[in-house]
């Protein structure tokens, strides 16, 4: 629910479980739990930032976000299991999934806005780079910790 506003784009959290739901849950899994937490969302359930749900998150400014993170945990999943769920691939497929949210949330906003490219990066991407560093940074050892526990005690096999 954590959401800071610092333009139409708020500063959240939930991009940063989707980094963990790749990895932790992999690509099927993670997929399928993002696509049920999309869908909860699309349906009115309060689980977009801030506690808002509805289609007009869908379809409003972050939008192109909420809808890049499918492709992203997938990535993010599939990036993780072909390499061997070594820290140093979990970070690429962590960047590499947050390049993929970027691409889908900037497009949209663009597109929504009429903004100029420049002007949707500086609102849009920019800001938010120093924070999904950090992100990144504080996912690695939560996932090296989580993992075996995960792997030991269900059936998310990857």
């Amino acid at each position: 629910y954590l959401s800071i506003p610092i333009g139409p784009v708020p500063i959240v959290l939930q991009n940063f479980f989707i980094l963990l739901t790749g990895l932790l849950l992999g690509s099927r899994w993670g997929f399928a739990s993002v696509a049920i937490y999309l869908l909860a969302g699309a349906c009115g359930f309060p689980v977009f930032s801030g506690g808002t749900g509805g289609l007009g998150r869908i379809i409003g400014p972050t939008g192109g976000y909420l809808a890049g993170y499918l492709p992203a945990v997938y990535i993010i999943g599939v990036i993780s299991e072909k390499t061997g769920q070594k820290a140093v691939f979990d970070v690429i497929a962590m960047c590499c999934g947050s390049i993929i949210v970027y691409l889908f949330g900037v497009a949209w906003l663009k597109v929504l806005t009429g903004m100029t490219w420049t002007n949707t990066l500086a609102v849009g991407m920019f800001p938010f780079i120093p924070g999904d560093a950090l992100k990144i940074a504080a996912a690695v050892p939560i996932v090296k910790t989580l993992r075996p526990i995960i792997r030991k005690k269900s059936f998310f096999h990857h």
